[in-house]
């Protein structure tokens, strides 16, 4: 395994950190202003800073990085990785920047893969073109969609259309008013095997019977930023049949596609977050004076800082081996360690932002600094994509068996 960056990861490396420098950080606060003038605080992706950076970032290059193939950048998981990274420093602006923000990202990959060619005229283009967004509605109240198996939503054939039923929540970007299209997961057949039961169809965001019930909030913060969280409610939503992506029976498995770079992903832009966040608790510990001396010479507070420069760093070599494997075996040879890199992540950013916080004291909850932002988005990550006690299960069992089959004993 060579991690050295090769020489086009260089050069986009060096311009996106310029790009960041000289642009995107300089705007964060302008993109805030112009996001709380607008009617409707969920349109963050009409700002226009958000506009200007856009038509700059693909002026430069520096757009769709996340896609491999002739329709995004052809990045490697390995190329795209520090670049990734660099973006996660300012969460809200870098991805959508580049277009490069979740969930479209993923939905993307879904409809580059498994899209026929009249969905991808109609949807896959304008969202490579950023001219509309999506959301991706597999999470339900009413089960534990951790075992995505468990969705109730219904997916029931009628003639030339399919009819949906059923409620969603969670659904990332369906409150932004430029959220166009939702990729649906739901039941198609009860009756075949656990894994075959599920399909995923397109649907309109102005299909008559879909309904945006409400925006939910992480501990308060309703991520207007990044186009919202949503309940929604299908009653009786048709839509023709040439709206199912792939095969009936095949959206278990294409989710499990979808979220396999999607987990990666999240994890290349936490590292960024988390060298934000010690940037910030050093900057804060050498200026403030407490008990006749800075907090930087407090040994407590030099021990949170060798910690996480240590984890970071682990996190960040553990990620690229993902991503190099990811490259080298595919996705399912990398199974083991996505999971890995899964549950490390945001638990160890976590515990980083919150070092952080706690480094800079009430201002650290505050509105003034993005920690307390960064500690609510981080913490979602607990649960996105799959939550930590069902990667570590799965983990667990997949050693159990990859120790005792070296033993000769069986699974």
């Amino acid at each position: 395994m060579d991690f050295a960056l090769d020489a086009r990861t260089q050069e986009l490396q060096e311009q996106l950190l310029d790009f960041m420098v000289s642009r995107i950080e300089p705007a964060e606060p302008v993109f805030h202003e112009q996001l709380a003038a607008l009617d409707d605080p969920f349109a963050w992706s009409t700002t226009p800073v958000l506009q200007e950076l856009r038509a700059e970032a693909r002026a430069r290059g520096l757009w769709n990085l996340f896609l491999p193939g002739e329709e995004g950048a052809g990045l490697t998981n390995l190329q795209y990785a520090p670049l990734a990274e660099i973006t996660g420093r300012a969460g809200h602006l870098a991805p959508p920047a580049l277009n490069c923000s979740a969930p479209d990202t993923g939905n993307m990959e879904v409809l580059a893969m498994f899209g026929d060619a009249e969905q991808k005229e109609r949807w896959l283009q304008p969202l490579l073109a950023g001219a509309i967004r999506s959301a991706f509605a597999m999470t339900e109240p009413d089960v534990a969609s951790s075992d995505a198996t468990n969705i109730e939503t219904s997916i029931v054939r009628d003639g030339d259309e399919y009819v949906l039923n059923g409620r969603k929540w969670w659904i990332t970007g369906a409150m932004n008013p430029e959220c166009e299209i939702f990729i649906v997961m739901g039941k198609t057949d009860v009756t075949a095997e656990r894994h075959r039961q599920q399909s995923m169809v397109l649907v309109p965001r102005d299909t008559p019977g879909l309904t945006v019930v409400r925006p939910m909030t992480v501990f308060g913060y309703d991520d207007h930023e990044h186009g919202g969280h949503a309940e929604l409610l299908f009653e009786d939503v048709r839509v023709p049949v040439t709206h199912l992506i792939g095969e009936e029976g095949q959206g278990f498995a294409i989710a499990q596609a979808r979220l396999g770079p999607g987990r990666i992903h999240h994890c290349m832009r936490a590292i960024g977050v988390a060298e934000r966040a010690i940037e910030l608790m050093c900057e804060r510990v050498e200026g403030r004076v407490a008990f006749g001396k800075p907090l930087a010479r407090q040994g407590v507070i030099r021990e949170w800082i060798a910690e996480a420069r240590v984890a970071v760093e682990q996190l960040r070599l553990l990620v690229l081996k993902t991503a190099w494997l990811m490259d080298t075996v595919g996705n399912r040879g990398a199974h083991t360690e996505i999971q890995a890199i899964k549950i490390a992540t945001p638990k160890v950013v976590q515990e980083i932002v919150d070092r952080a916080i706690q480094a800079h004291g009430a201002g650290g909850l505050s509105q003034d600094f993005p920690l307390a932002a960064s500690y609510a988005a981080i913490r979602t990550l607990r649960f996105a994509d799959g939550p930590d006690e069902v990667h570590k299960n799965s983990l667990a069992r997949a050693e159990l068996a990859r120790q005792s089959a070296a033993r000769g004993t069986g699974a």
